[in-house]
This record gives C-alpha cells, sequence and structure tokens, in this order.
C-alpha cells in the first residue's frame, strides 16, 4: 500500500539567517536542474514535428537535423550580458534596462481600414446577406462599428507593454525556478516568418497565465507583440481594458447572436474585418485551443475554434495567400492558479482580485517551492498546404448509438466500417455563418493541431511521480528512472534533467501537501499518498503521462477484455499466457474501446482511420514486449513479407485508408495469433498500463451502476451533479478517487447521450435528461456494465 524510496534520503541541514527551522530537503538542488542532457544521453527525442501526411512540404522545408542540437535557454534568466551596458550599477537594473532595449514593432490597428473593408461596408449599406437592409444612417452604423471595435482591440501602448515586460520578470522570477524554451523549435518559428505569412499560434491552456507567459517569451525572442484571444469570461471590464492595451483581443458579445439579427452580423463583420487587419499587418495571434482551466465542458474551445474559423476564411478569401500555424503548449511542475475546487463554476478575474492572487502565490510558494516550466513551439506547417490535402481524408462516418449500441446489447457482433462522429464542442458565433464543409475543416484542424501540441508537450517530473505514488510503486528513484526512459523511448520528452536524488527530492517537496513524508528504521522516507482529496490530485497529475503511453494504454485493456470471458481476472499471469489472441480479435477490441473512449481523451488525428490506429496500437504491444507472435503448424510465418501481394483494390488507395473489407492484409489476419509474453517484468507493466485508462473506464462503469439511483428527468448540470455525488460516496466506499472528478462525470453523461442510454428533450423549463427507453431495463443496464467492466483490470 505503501511506496518506500530504495535508498536512504539523509536529512541535511542549512543554516540562515533568519534562524529558519532545520528542513528536510537541500537548497542546493534548485541549482542543479539545468536542462542538460538525461538518462538516454544523446537519443533525448527532438519532439514537434508537424503531420508528414497533411503537410509533406512544410514538414521537410521548415526542419532541418542541425536544429535538434541548439539545446535550451532559461527566457527568464536576465544578467548583464543580456544588455548593452556594463557595471556594477546594471548587475542591479539588468531587468529595467532588458525591458527597455526590447524591440516592439508599431503595431496599428488601422480602424479606418477596418471601416473602409468590404464585409463592413456591405453590412453598412444593407447589401450583405442577414444585413438589416432598413436605411439606417450611416454615420450612426460608424458609431456602432467603432464600439464593436472597442469592444475587440485597442492600440498597444509601447511604454506600457514595457513596463509590464519589467514587472513580469521579476514575478516570473520569483514563480519559477526556471521557464526552458528549445533554440531549435524557435528557429523553425524564426525560419517560418522568413516566408512572409503571418504567424497564428495555437495553444492549449493549462493556466491564466499562459496568455500573459507566452507573449513575453515571443517578446523576448524577438518577435514582436502576439495578439492575445482571450476568454471574456474570464476577465472583468476593468482587466480587459488593461489587457487590450497590452495586445489582447476579444470576440464581441454581439458575434454570439443569431444570423439573422443586424447587430450579429455587424459585429461578425467587424470582427472579421479585425482579424484580416492582423493577418495583413503580419501581427502574431495567438489562440487557445482548450476551455480555460477550471470550466466544466468540452475539452476542446467553441471560441478557440471561432477564432480559428475567422483566419481560416481570411486565407480563403484571398485576404493574404497563406498563415503559419504553429501548435504551442506550456507544461508545469505544478500549475500556480490551479482551482481547488474544480466544480465551482469559473469566475472572471479582476483587477484587484488578479493581484491578490499575485501576491498569495508568492507567498504561498516561495522560494522552496518554485516550479519549472517549459514552453513548446512545435513545427509551423502551411494553412494553405494543409486545407487542400485534408479535404482529401474525408470519409462516411456514424454515430456512436450507431456503431456501439448493437454491439452492447447482443444484438450484433459486426463493427461497422465507418469512423465515429463524435462533436462535443458547440458551432457558436461566426462560425455558424461559415458554410458546414468549412466548420467541419476548421473542427478537424483544432483537434489536428491540439494533437500536435500535446505530443509535443513534456512529462514533467510531478506527472512521473504522481503515477509512481498513485500505483503504489515501493522503489520510488528506480522506478523513477524507468518510467523517465520508457517515456523518452517513445518519443516524448522530459520537462526536467539533473541529478536523480535531486530530482526526487524535489518532486516530493512540491507534492508535499498531498503526500506524508514518514522515516522509517535507518534513515529510509516513508511516502504515502494521502486518501480523498490527496489521491485525487495525484490522478490529475498522472494524467499528463497518458498521451505517452495511450496505444499501449488501449491495447492492454483491450488485451483485458479479450481475456475476461476466458480467464478469471484474479488468475495467474501463466494462466493467461496459455491463450491464444487472434489478430481480427484484437482489431475488434481495440475498435470498440476506441468508439467507447471518448474523442476529447483520444486525440487521435482526422487524417489517420481507426483501422490504422488498430495496427499501430497492435505493434506498440509487440515492441514493448507485452504480445508474441504465436506460429500456428501450416501457416506462413508472420515475418515472411516474401510471397505478401498486393490486390488490385489497394493499388489507388491513399495512404491511411486501409479497411476491414479491401484489404488482403486483413483477411490474412485471420491465420495470425498471439499469446501474452511470460517475461517476469510483463505482468507488472500489463498492470501499469491499464491503470492509466481506469479513471475515465471506472467512471464510465460507475455512470452505469447509478443508471437505476438516479433521479431523471433532471437537467444536464443537476444530474451530472447527482452522479459527482455517487462517485464520491463509492470512492469512500472502495477507497479509490481517481475518478472523483467532475469532468468525468459530464464525460461519462455526454458518452451515455452519445450511446443512445440518455436522451436530451426540450421542456419549459429547457433541454432535460431522460433515461431512453430501450436502456430502461436492468438488464439492459447490466450489459452496459459489463461491457464497460470487461476493460478494467482490478
Amino acid at each position: 500500500m505503501d511506496a518506500m524510496l530504495e535508498a536512504r534520503l539523509q536529512t541535511q541541514q542549512r543554516s540562515s539567517q533568519n534562524g529558519r527551522e532545520t528542513s528536510l530537503w537541500s537548497s542546493g538542488f534548485g541549482t542543479k536542474l539545468e536542462a542538460v542532457t538525461p538518462f538516454l544521453g544523446k537519443y533525448r527525442p527532438f519532439v514537434g514535428r508537424c503531420c508528414q501526411t497533411c503537410t509533406p512540404k512544410s514538414w521537410e522545408s521548415l526542419f532541418h537535423r542541425s536544429i535538434m542540437d541548439l539545446g535550451f535557454c532559461n527566457v527568464i534568466l536576465v544578467k548583464e550580458e543580456n544588455t548593452r551596458f556594463r557595471g556594477w550599477l546594471v548587475r542591479r537594473l539588468c531587468y529595467f534596462l532588458w525591458s527597455l532595449e526590447q524591440h516592439i514593432p508599431p503595431c496599428q490597428d488601422a480602424p479606418q481600414k477596418i471601416m473602409e473593408s468590404t464585409g463592413v461596408q456591405n453590412v453598412i449599406s444593407g447589401r450583405a446577406p442577414g444585413g438589416s437592409g432598413d436605411g439606417q444612417v450611416p454615420s450612426h452604423v460608424k458609431k456602432e462599428v467603432q464600439r464593436i471595435l472597442s469592444h475587440i482591440q485597442a492600440p498597444p501602448r509601447h511604454i506600457l507593454l514595457r513596463l509590464f515586460s519589467w514587472a513580469l520578470l521579476r514575478f516570473l522570477n520569483c514563480l519559477f525556478l526556471n521557464v526552458q524554451l528549445h533554440k531549435g523549435q524557435m528557429k523553425m518559428v524564426h525560419k517560418a516568418t522568413q516566408a512572409g505569412s503571418p504567424l497564428v499560434l495555437l495553444s492549449t491552456h493549462k493556466s491564466l497565465l499562459d496568455g500573459i507567459l507566452l507573449p513575453f517569451v515571443l517578446l523576448s525572442q524577438g518577435l514582436g507583440v502576439l495578439r492575445v484571444a482571450w476568454d471574456p469570461r474570464t476577465c472583468s471590464p476593468i482587466l480587459r481594458a488593461l489587457l487590450k492595451k497590452l495586445g489582447g483581443i476579444f470576440l464581441p458579445a454581439e458575434a454570439s447572436l443569431s444570423l439573422d439579427s443586424s447587430e450579429g452580423v455587424l459585429a461578425r463583420a467587424v470582427a472579421h474585418a479585425a482579424v484580416e487587419q492582423l493577418l495583413v499587418s503580419r501581427q502574431p495571434l495567438l489562440i487557445f485551443l482548450e476551455e480555460p482551466p477550471g470550466a466544466q465542458g468540452p475539452r476542446l474551445s467553441a471560441l478557440g475554434q471561432t477564432w480559428l474559423g475567422l483566419v481560416v476564411q481570411g486565407v480563403q478569401v484571398g485576404i493574404v495567400p497563406d498563415a503559419m500555424l504553429v501548435p504551442v503548449a506550456i507544461t508545469y511542475d505544478l500549475v500556480p492558479d490551479a482551482p481547488r475546487d474544480t466544480y465551482h463554476a469559473l469566475a472572471p478575474l479582476g483587477l484587484w482580485t488578479g493581484a491578490l492572487a499575485v501576491l498569495r502565490s508568492l507567498r504561498g510558494w516561495g522560494c522552496s517551492r518554485r516550479v519549472c516550466a517549459r514552453v513548446h513551439l512545435a513545427q509551423p506547417f502551411s494553412l494553405q498546404e494543409y486545407t487542400i490535402n485534408a479535404r482529401s481524408c474525408w470519409g462516411s462516418r456514424q454515430t456512436l448509438e450507431q456503431l456501439l449500441q448493437p454491439i452492447v446489447l447482443g444484438q450484433c457482433t459486426v463493427i461497422p466500417d465507418t469512423e465515429k462522429e463524435q462533436e462535443w464542442t458547440p458551432v457558436t458565433g461566426p462560425l455558424l455563418a461559415l458554410k458546414e464543409e468549412d466548420q467541419l475543416l476548421v473542427r478537424r484542424l483544432s483537434r489536428h493541431v491540439l494533437n500536435a501540441s500535446v505530443a509535443s508537450s513534456a512529462v514533467m517530473s510531478t506527472a512521473i511521480m504522481a503515477t509512481l505514488l498513485l500505483f503504489k510503486h515501493r522503489k520510488l528513484l528506480g522506478e523513477f528512472s524507468w518510467l523517465t526512459e520508457e517515456t523518452l523511448l517513445r518519443g516524448f520528452d522530459v520537462g526536467f534533467s539533473g541529478q536523480l536524488r535531486c530530482l526526487v527530492q524535489h518532486t516530493l517537496s512540491l507534492l508535499r501537501p498531498h503526500v506524508a513524508l514518514l522515516r522509517v528504521h535507518q534513515g529510509d522516507l516513508l511516502v504515502v499518498p494521502l486518501p480523498g482529496p490527496g489521491l485525487t490530485h495525484l490522478a490529475r497529475l498522472s494524467a499528463e503521462l497518458l498521451p505517452a503511453f495511450l496505444s499501449e494504454a488501449v491495447g492492454a485493456c483491450a488485451v483485458r477484455g479479450l481475456l475476461a470471458g476466458r480467464v478469471p481476472p484474479e488468475g495467474p499471469w501463466e494462466l493467461q499466457g496459455i491463450e491464444l489472441l487472434s489478430q481480427n480479435e484484437l482489431y475488434r477490441q481495440i475498435l470498440l474501446l476506441l468508439h467507447l473512449l471518448p474523442q476529447d481523451l483520444l486525440l487521435l488525428q482526422p487524417c489517420q482511420s481507426s483501422y490504422c490506429y488498430c495496427q499501430e496500437v497492435l505493434d506498440r504491444l509487440i515492441q514493448c514486449g507485452l504480445l508474441v507472435a504465436e506460429e500456428t503448424p501450416g501457416s506462413r510465418p508472420a515475418c515472411d513479407t516474401g510471397r505478401q501481394r498486393l490486390s488490385a483494390k489497394l493499388l489507388w488507395k491513399p495512404s491511411g485508408d486501409f479497411t476491414d473489407s479491401d484489404s488482403d492484409d486483413f483477411e490474412e489476419a485471420e491465420g495470425r495469433y498471439f499469446r501474452l509474453s511470460q517475461q517476469s517484468r510483463c505482468p507488472d507493466f500489463f498492470l501499469f498500463l491499464c491503470r492509466l485508462l481506469s479513471p475515465v473506464l471506472k467512471a464510465f462503469a460507475h455512470a452505469a451502476t447509478f443508471l437505476h439511483q438516479g433521479l431523471l428527468p433532471d437537467t444536464e448540470s443537476g444530474y451530472a451533479e447527482q452522479l459527482f455525488q455517487f462517485l464520491q460516496a463509492t470512492a469512500q466506499e472502495e477507497g479509490s478517487f481517481e475518478c472523483v472528478d467532475p469532468n468525468l462525470a459530464i464525460c461519462a453523461i455526454w458518452t451515455f447521450r452519445d450511446l443512445g442510454v440518455l436522451q436530451q428533450m426540450p421542456s419549459s423549463a429547457g433541454p432535460m435528461l431522460h433515461m431512453s427507453p430501450t436502456f430502461a431495463s436492468r438488464d439492459n443496464q447490466e450489459k452496459l456494465q459489463q461491457f464497460i467492466r470487461q476493460f478494467i483490470c482490478s
């Protein structure tokens, strides 16, 4: 149950002038956490390459192998050498002098050009589709345009930008040990700007600090003022006015009105013209593709897709010939402003509230709990090239109810040969004005870019340590090194380096509020996760490790589901290794699990079919040693490729379009069999992979159990609160708190709605959830529970 350090951690004494008490950890490890190559030497992976299928020209032209060796830089480390001056006074004023020397190009918002744009003029004269056409006085409309434009943006103030950069530099040095940036990734971005196309940065959203940290990083690297598309829900009016003077832009509220509203048409035209001017003036734009931290709902941001739709529309109409898209991500050891109670709705942040939060964070974190951050800039790619190539990868899709419900109820065993259609992010605002084909392009582009951002994100030490503690590994020092090397071998980078013992000490000091450190005999240290909120917090941190092992985790859970009806779960590993697993059966189980898991969790590339991903999962299981090929008597060996042939159907198929109905390889797969490996490390590694997906699968299983206890009909938020309370009560009984997350409760409800378990019907009080007639019987509810629980490894 407990985790124990393999080596002894001796108490080290440190003295201070103010007579502080003796600390458990050494104060010297902070200077050792530098960007050096850890563990695997020169084979540290370079992450962030763009998709070779959708953007082959960008993949080749914007990369050179020499940039892999450029190393890292700490963007908040400013010294005397970073200024033009020297001397003892410069060493004390280097932050201020550095902020004065930053090049800030003039960035005029050109309100007159926005007023004279074609779209705005068409709306003013009543010629645009959906325009008012009621003969309004143009002067009144001009004032309305100016009012809407003042809600969107304001001219950045250079003096304010320099003062804010100086203050932010001091704040970041108090909050972080370092903020690392790969110089090779920055060189790719600089190379993309030389083509003359505007930069559009598409980022994940882990913290509200992202919108301040990223502009600071790019300003320090010579890219000018970054225009940040902020969410109006996260800012009060006073803070919104300050952010606009620092380069922020906001979507006006009128843009979300209906398509036939004259105010909505005018607001959308002004917003579109403002984005056009940003693209023409080559000002870099930052768009967050994820919802703000603490927000309840889908992972992909509707506001982010709206801004991205405006950029796509600007390129399609020829305002600029092309735009370079840059996937971006920021990872933290611990998110500085992570909400303590994730169930409460996100409240707007005011100016004074933000100032108090800054003071509280500086006081609460202190020097002993300063964290590390890592900024990731993936390889830029051409929007025009993606638009041309991506449309050829679109195929037919079906809903989750059509794909999975007959199989869950036992009415069918054949999985339809098509992809799953699952979109939880609502289409609002200017995105509604686009054609349906362009809306689909924006949704798939945002998912593709978010996949690239997550794939380029480094795994932090807290995620690795939280996973080890959550899964009750006993030898932390050795297991920490093992899991780090496994992560690097899968093409994911890590956001730390240094001596192993110091890394473990630093990580445990950050997790100190969620673990208990107990001394045992001979100086050994016992690390015990605190029950309740402590385990829930560790589960959230360990979720950051899932993308690195996602393929193997899906495969392990699929194997668990395949063995569920043959071998008892508590049976010995040798007994499970006797069973033969056919390749077709493995494909089927992997497909079932892929359809069950939400798209927001998997983030599969839209250009990759599910069948190709099944083959990738199977290859990963073979590469990591969990599955070994079993040659049946009289069959051709799996390694014999000399007599393989391609059918005429495959000769014209594009890459990635191999399906079970037209591939000879899938027909030959009927004779291929595998067994579970009997190596000593395989049982523990198999259990580790299954547990990575256990939070979401257990939440789904508990949601299926709750079907006959929940009070329906109810609103979606009301039923989500009921389910969350049930998850809390179940966790208290079973002692497993990893699935006690309101986001998992909402995810389970939406999945059941797509599956046809729950139905949403309109009423006078708004949309209400009802139990579908199909799953009103206990028998069908139990079938659903059994279908989900087959993938869970206890």
